[in-house]
């Protein structure tokens, strides 16, 4: 049977006799091979290793013992087949070869030159199938890393497109779709916690007018500083969105009507602050101001989502009925609305 492929066959034998009878036999059996041989470890490690295929090595040689090659040789082609062939027949010694990383150990005993042959294709075919698996394994991780890479940017860009479906693109704030999904879950915790969830609804007062009088653009820049407003007033566990329109909205976990009510002032404050700053330079137009209203679970007595936001919509609406401009709380108590002092 001929090797897969032509085979450069190194022999590293001390005796001239022994090496030829081992050539003869590999010869006549392994038509297509090239046989090499040297007689010392020195002129083996002399060799282009990694063009060799297989070695076939005496145990005691004239500058060492095969051993010695074997670790040297190995250092240099890690996955070069060396097969010892001598007439040591220790069983430690074969086993220590093994452990070394010999593929296999011949006793220069009986009829060993005929089995030689086969000894040499069996090895041979081992480490191709060894270089082959190791070969598909490389190519494998190499493909597993390829769709690891393809996965991450596959979440990546579903990442990107969930915060482009919660997100409005023009404040960078939560949509209302969003804020929906966020109320539902924040207003489901406070219940099971017992603790208070406050809702402040803004409108900007004399935004339409300023939209009109100077255009669009002026208009978009008045909605990303209230944006900017809430934003700098937020804690990381509140939500900030836009509502619609110049309609915008604060949730506060665990925020009582104290806590709101100093958000929401100083969410006005900024805002005031920040829009006569950008306005300066700008040709004279409406002003623009907050309304706010506020409701919370607790004061409210809100039963479920759609009912505090209802509740701080409808505080919201007091607020601009009652002159803009200012600040008012719903309070189940009092039936409706309670005012407050007007957001500075």
């Amino acid at each position: 049977m001929q090797p897969s492929a032509p085979s450069h066959i190194l022999i590293l034998e001390d005796d001239p006799d022994t090496a030829e009878l081992i050539q003869e036999s590999l010869a006549d059996h392994l038509q297509h091979a090239t046989l090499s041989h040297v007689g010392s470890i020195a002129q083996a490690l002399e060799q282009d290793l990694e063009q060799v295929d297989i070695v076939l090595s005496d145990m005691n040689l004239p500058d060492g013992l095969g051993l010695d090659f074997l670790v040297a040789a190995l250092e240099r082609a890690p996955n070069l087949p060396i097969v010892f062939v001598t007439g040591e027949g220790a069983l430690d010694r074969a086993i220590e070869s093994i452990r070394r990383g010999a593929y296999d150990y011949v006793v220069k005993a009986g009829d060993y030159l005929f089995t030689l042959p086969v000894v040499v294709e069996k090895n041979l075919a081992q480490s191709r199938l060894k270089l082959e698996n190791e070969a598909l394994r490389q190519r494998l991780e190499a493909t597993l890393a390829e769709v690891q890479v393809k996965n991450d940017q596959l979440q990546e860009a579903v990442e990107r497109l969930e915060t482009m479906a919660a997100t409005d693109p023009l404040t960078g704030l939560a949509n209302r779709r969003s804020l929906g999904a966020s109320l539902d879950r924040r207003f489901a915790d406070s219940q099971r916690r017992g603790h208070d969830l406050a809702v402040v609804m803004i409108d900007l007062d004399g935004f339409k007018q300023l939209n009109d009088a100077l255009g669009h653009q002026v208009g978009d820049q008045v909605l990303q500083l209230s944006a900017s407003s809430l934003q700098r007033n937020c804690r990381r566990s509140d939500v900030a969105g836009r509502y619609g329109g110049d309609e915008f909205v604060l949730l506060l976990p665990e925020a009582d009507l104290t806590h709101a009510r100093e958000v929401a002032e100083r969410v006005s404050a900024d805002f005031q602050l920040a829009f006569e700053a950008a306005m300066a330079d700008s040709e004279p137009g409406p002003v623009v101001t907050m309304s706010l209203g506020i409701a919370t679970r607790l004061q409210s007595s809100a039963s479920g989502a759609d009912e505090l936001i209802a509740n701080a919509d409808h505080a919201l609406y007091a607020a601009k009925a009652a002159g803009k401009s200012r600040l008012m709380v719903y309070s189940s108590q009092s039936s409706g609305v309670t005012q407050e002092v007007p957001p500075a």
